[in-house]
């Protein structure tokens, strides 16, 4: 996917990059569905865009294979005019288009995936900045419940959320790592298979991130966040997977020259072996009889995507 993660970097790395330009690429390529969408606020404005390659025996076209969701999640692809250029924040939305470009392509060239996949991300060139510990957070122009409303979309049965995740202390390797899987304010077991893939595309042995309960709520609610990679679990009952981009040290979502193309590359491969297997069977996200099981024992777990009880109010 090298050539895919180059082409879309030289469409976002510019001042002037917007969804329309990498609309018609996409369509170029065979995308069967592009929408771009421009929202803005007094912060600014973002274009967001939502692709759809349409599988064989899709939904979309009267098929019963379920869908995969791909959201690439960020502030901004840049901090101008404080910063020039390319941020760190942008990796997610530079996987998840990245793996728009080559499902497109293999689409047109005749490798067509068995189920529908939808990828959604927003393109941003200018977004403000955040105070965060132990570095800085990109901002984004839009608020979150904007970004859950467009990116997190009702036909995807299952989602992978990539995002940048450097600004930590507890993730301490470059390349990638996963989180277990989160589904309805229940943070379920690691997916074995989406281990398999994980090794079988790395190479190497798999690393999993932690969550703590306060990772899976939504932003507002005045507690720390790792980042917003799980905050699409706040607005679906599908299962949600986090796809962290990953350093060995802090660095800032703000930072540029920090993005690793080859980590991208090796990250959008991940992404896309997961949604061919999805398609096919072979790949689970969470045990749905264990699920059920543990539902019946303690009950729903559905506070945890609200923003709960004020009790100061």
């Amino acid at each position: 996917m090298l050539k895919q993660v180059i082409d879309m970097y030289e469409l976002l790395d510019k001042p002037d990059a917007n969804g329309a330009e990498v609309a018609e690429i996409l369509k170029e390529n065979g995308a069967d569905e592009v929408i771009v969408e421009t929202v803005g606020s007094d912060k600014g404005s973002t274009d967001f865009i939502k692709i759809i390659i349409k599988g064989k025996e899709g939904k979309s076209s009267g098929g019963s294979v379920p869908t995969m969701g791909v959201i690439g999640r960020l502030g901004g692809l840049g901090a101008r005019p404080e910063m020039t250029g390319f941020v760190s924040d942008g990796d997610g939305a530079l996987t998840a288009l990245s793996v728009a470009l080559k499902l497109s392509k293999m689409k047109k060239n005749g490798d067509v995936l068995k189920g529908d996949v939808i990828i959604t991300t927003h393109i941003c060139p200018d977004a403000p900045t955040l105070d965060h510990k132990p570095v800085p957070f990109m901002d984004s122009p839009v608020t979150m419940d904007v970004m859950n409303k467009l990116e997190v979309v009702d036909e995807m049965d299952v989602i992978l959320s990539v995002d940048t995740t450097k600004g930590n202390r507890v993730i301490n390797t470059r390349g990638f790592a996963i989180s277990p899987t989160v589904k309805e304010g229940y943070i379920l077991k690691t997916s074995d298979t989406l281990l398999d893939i994980m090794m079988r595309t790395t190479g190497r042995l798999p690393y999993v991130f932690p969550l703590c309960q306060q990772d899976i709520t939504p932003y507002g609610n005045d507690v720390y966040h790792l980042n917003s990679i799980l905050q699409p679990t706040t607005s679906t009952n599908a299962p949600v997977v986090g796809v962290a981009i990953t350093t060995e040290v802090p660095v800032a979502g703000c930072a540029t020259g920090a993005t690793h193309l080859v980590d991208v590359e090796m990250t959008g491969r991940f992404v896309l072996e997961v949604a061919k297997d999805f398609g096919e069977g072979r790949c689970e996200f969470y045990d749905s009889n264990e699920f059920e099981r543990l539902v019946k024992l303690y009950g729903k777990m559905n506070q945890f995507q609200t923003l709960g009880n004020d009790i100061d109010g």
